[in-house]
């Protein structure tokens, strides 16, 4: 009997290493240099968080992202019809896009009017009541899609007047449907238009942490991407430079690919 118990802990041993070995199950992004460097991408149904300094114009990675699979892209900053055109002036499809338009629902009156509403807590809390029926749509009609679900910007939310219990049930119901379906999730925050404190605990939630940066020397300014934080992998330790042309181009001179 003792003998029979030994093999069957060696065997589910054995088990759990053969998992270990194989590691977690990855998505690639859409940047083929970028995953390359991440061993095929980041792990399935993360929940991934920008730190970006706007400067930079990393909001590209977001563009390149819709190329790997559909993608509903929450509009916070602009109106969806400019974005789509950033997005195809450098020659990427937007066909498989579907836009949310937080931005018109929160500025414009139905007749297309510009209207203040910054600070209204009334208005600021109906606005995440959208942000989450429209995530609830999608979870209904997404359970067997590959998919991503990109929000340009999420500050636009960590600015709102608003009890911080609302915005933690965003991030969490944000969170639940990742896991839910078979999601990739991006939320684009710019560093410095928000409080640390609310920041903090959205970085705590985030499977994965891209911190992005501006390096100035005396000649040119150059473009800087950290992996700090990547549950299920180690994270990469390395600064990886990149400059935005024809999309996002990974520098590889450090032998990072």
């Amino acid at each position: 009997m003792m003998a029979e118990l030994n093999v069957s802990a060696q065997d589910a041993m054995a088990d759990v290493q053969s998992i270990t070995q194989q590691g977690p199950k990855v998505k690639p992004t859409g940047i083929f240099v970028l995953d390359r460097s991440l061993g095929g991408g980041l792990p399935e149904r993360s929940l991934v968080y920008f730190s970006a300094d706007s400067r930079s114009m990393s909001e590209v990675f977001l563009y390149q992202f819709t190329q790997a699979r559909k993608t509903y892209y929450f509009t916070t900053s602009r109106r969806p019809k400019f974005i789509q055109n950033d997005i195809a002036n450098l020659n990427f499809d937007t066909s498989n896009i579907s836009f949310i338009d937080v931005y018109s629902e929160y500025y414009l009156t139905p007749f297309g009017e510009m209207i203040d509403t910054v600070g209204n807590e009334y208005v600021d809390a109906k606005i995440i009541e959208f942000t989450e029926y429209n995530l609830k749509n999608i979870l209904n009609e997404s359970m067997n899609e590959d998919v991503n679900i990109i929000f340009d910007n999420f500050s636009f939310y960590m600015n709102l007047n608003v009890n911080l219990g609302m915005l933690k049930r965003l991030t969490n119901i944000l969170y639940e449907t990742t896991k839910e379906i078979d999601c990739m999730t991006y939320l684009y925050g710019l560093k410095g238009s928000h409080s640390e404190n609310v920041e903090n605990d959205i970085l705590n939630s985030a499977d994965v942490i891209f911190d992005i940066a501006l390096e100035r020397t005396s000649d040119n300014m150059t473009s800087m991407l950290a992996i700090p934080k990547i549950r299920g992998m180690v994270p990469n330790t390395e600064m990886i430079k990149f400059k935005v042309g024809d999309g996002v181009q990974i520098d590889t001179s450090k032998d990072i690919a």
